[in-house]
């Protein structure tokens, strides 16, 4: 099977909520499942979180089931009763909601099953034995100072926002002000919610030209909105005169880097931190423990450019996590 076939078939499993792996012969999790949750596998953030955390519970002996919420807490619901249902040894989950997750995990805690949530949180401590996030203000401290060396102290620019009821939005979006505050000359004349998608990324920067064709930069919540912007701005023919930057460290971002489309990305280490859920569900499993002291657990973000971009050899990526 080609790599590209074998994409495929993962995208397609992960939507139908088919399972994708199956109990190893190495490890000791004896053939338990671990259920899998992510948002929206046609991203391809959320697809490696999936793919990565997959993997390492079948190299730790477990069956793994990875499902797609896409963003809805009533389709999270139904999948966090059906890994009860299954009997699931643990369930690793992006919540779909800061608030509206917080009833699908304290019903598979009720059954006694431990919950790691991963790249999002829920407004509520105590609940998930783990919440393994980027750390994600200090991303956007990181790509708002890269954004500034590469537009200059004094622009009229944009910004495309996430989700609303995905804390990390607020939170990039804050980190970002933060540090653009600090230059008089730099003037936000709009932002729109884009809701961390392309097509929107794309519609909304649209708008935004039509309501101020002379703007000289655009900051971006995340690559894909980036990315559908990049298409938006190719099509009015000014994205010679608009500098991008985006966050998270998408294949596809790198390659519009390398194009010299973005100026750079955010890589948000994903494939860490999912493997590390699986590693501390499965602690906690044998022993009680996630085997780490605080619940909340921040991974730093790094910056990606043309200058380092030699140093990504795999979706999210760098060298220096292998």
């Amino acid at each position: 099977m080609t790599m590209l076939a074998a994409s495929v078939l993962f995208a397609f499993a992960t939507c139908a909520g088919i399972s994708t792996a199956s109990a190893a012969d190495s490890g000791n999790g004896n053939g338990k499942l671990m259920t899998i949750i992510v948002n929206d596998p046609s991203n391809p953030y959320w697809q490696t979180e999936g793919q990565v955390a997959a993997k390492e519970a079948r190299k730790l002996g477990y069956k793994a089931n990875v499902v797609a919420h896409h963003g809805d807490t009533n389709t999270e619901r139904n999948e966090v009763d059906t890994a009860i249902t299954n009997h699931s040894a643990a369930i690793i989950l992006d919540p779909a909601n800061a608030k509206g997750s917080i009833g699908s995990v304290k019903k598979a805690v009720q059954a006694h099953i431990p919950v790691f949530l991963v790249n999002a949180e829920i407004d509520q401590k105590g609940l998930a034995k783990a919440q393994l996030v980027s750390n994600n203000a200090q991303g956007a401290a990181l790509g708002a100072q890269q954004w500034v060396k590469a537009v200059g102290t004094h622009a009229k620019y944009v910004e495309l926002k996430g989700a609303p009821s995905d804390n990390n939005a607020a939170t990039r979006s804050n980190g970002y002000r933060t540090v653009l505050s600090q230059y008089p000359g730099l003037k936000e004349v709009a932002s729109q919610v884009a809701n961390w998608d392309r097509t929107q990324g794309h519609d909304k920067m649209q708008g935004m030209l039509q309501s101020h064709p002379n703007i000289t930069g655009l900051i971006s919540g995340n690559d894909e909105m980036a990315l559908g912007a990049i298409a938006a701005l190719k099509q009015a023919g000014k994205l010679s005169q608009v500098t991008v930057g985006g966050f998270d460290g998408s294949p596809a971002a790198i390659d519009a880097i390398k194009k010299g489309e973005m100026a750079y990305t955010v890589l948000q280490p994903v494939a860490v931190f999912s493997k590390k859920a699986v590693d501390e569900a499965n602690h906690y499993i044998k022993t009680g423990s996630t085997g780490v002291d605080h619940e909340k657990q921040l991974f730093d973000c790094i910056l990606i450019t043309k200058k380092n971009i030699g140093n990504y050899v795999a979706p999210f990526t760098l060298k220096s996590m292998q």
